[in-house]
């Protein structure tokens, strides 16, 4: 099979994955096999393939916004049929022991493993995954649509609740790429008013598109104080600059795996009983509930398709913020 595969970290160039012909794995006790038809392109990717984090092992098959069609299926599944749509999201798979698990909050258990990181991802044309972590996709939502919501879509949702979003409260948004093109839908069908803040007049304009009451750069106020805020981008400046937006009482988000230095800032930004906090990762109840409300919200991605093996170009569109919404990489031209 082909996979587009990671053999070093280094700063991204046209060869940081190489495409290579691997076999075909065998599903263990517990697993699913993937023929895969669509992979979402993540910022956790480029992050991965640039060292940001680092995976315990190369080469690895990056990828965790899988869709694909269960192909075979491991001793002791139950709930799964061989041809039935799935979804593989971030997290591949949890202790399910643990205090955090046991709390269902398995985002943070110490042993979780994650797709396209700890196991090898979607970047792939086959792929196995643990079939208790793996997400049925509802019959409206289409392959190329299902991609983003696979972690974009999971993710933003989780950072709304994180944030503390309330029905017809002033939202801010801080960069607008693959995940907060889907959570301003969500807010919208809430009732909010959404602010949008990004560099990129195309992607200002994307916002604009999808409802937002205004749209600017980070270091200008909008109209109004906000009552929650939700960073995007990988840049720790930002925190100041949204928290001086934030009304007191108010909640500001930062949904980023990895993130440059926050600087130091004076105290009186988060004074007024103001809240900062990170998002790690998502549930899998998290993954249930987005899913369903994406159908009652009639969320809609904005769908850049590449071939597999343009993986590097993919990704390099997304550091250069070329892409409105998100690329996803087609391992099968027949789910499009």
């Amino acid at each position: 099979m082909k996979a587009m595969r990671l053999f070093e970290q280094a700063p991204l160039h046209p060869g940081s994955l190489r495409e290579v012909d691997l076999p075909v794995p065998e599903p263990g006790e517990g697993q699913l096999r993937l023929s895969v038809g669509l992979c979402g392109v993540c910022h956790t990717d480029l992050h991965t393939v640039e060292g940001d984090i680092h995976p315990p092992r190369l080469p690895v098959t990056p990828g965790h916004q899988v869709v694909g069609v269960v192909e075979e299926i491991g001793a002791g599944v139950t709930g799964w049929q061989e041809g039935q749509r799935a979804g593989v999201p971030w997290l591949y798979q949890a202790c399910g022991k643990c205090d955090y698990c046991k709390a269902g909050q398995e985002n943070l258990c110490p042993q979780a493993r994650f797709t396209g990181f700890h196991a090898d991802g979607g970047y792939a044309e086959k792929m196995i995954c643990e079939a208790a972590y793996a997400l049925p996709l509802p019959e409206e939502i289409r392959d190329e649509q299902a991609a983003p919501l696979l972690c974009a879509g999971i993710i933003g949702y989780r950072s709304l609740r994180l944030a503390d979003l309330n029905p017809g409260e002033r939202l801010g948004l801080v960069g607008f790429g693959a995940s907060a093109h889907l959570a301003i839908q969500i807010a919208r069908h809430w009732g909010c008013l959404v602010y949008v803040f990004t560099r990129s007049t195309e992607h200002q304009q994307h916002a604009l598109e999808l409802g937002a009451a205004w749209a600017g750069t980070a270091d200008e106020r909008p109209p109004v104080p906000l009552d929650r805020a939700v960073i995007f981008a990988p840049a720790g400046g930002l925190v100041p600059l949204t928290l001086e937006k934030l009304r007191p009482g108010g909640t500001l988000a930062i949904n980023a795996i990895h993130m440059s230095p926050i600087p130091e800032m004076p105290y009186e930004l988060i004074y007024g009983e103001r809240t900062l906090r990170s998002v790690a990762n998502a549930t899998y109840q998290d993954g249930v509930e987005f899913l369903a409300l994406a159908v009652e919200a009639g969320v809609r991605a904005t769908v850049n398709p590449y071939p597999l093996r343009e993986a590097n170009r993919a990704l390099d569109d997304l550091k250069h913020s070329r892409i409105n919404g998100e690329a996803v990489l087609v391992v099968n031209p027949m789910s499009l």
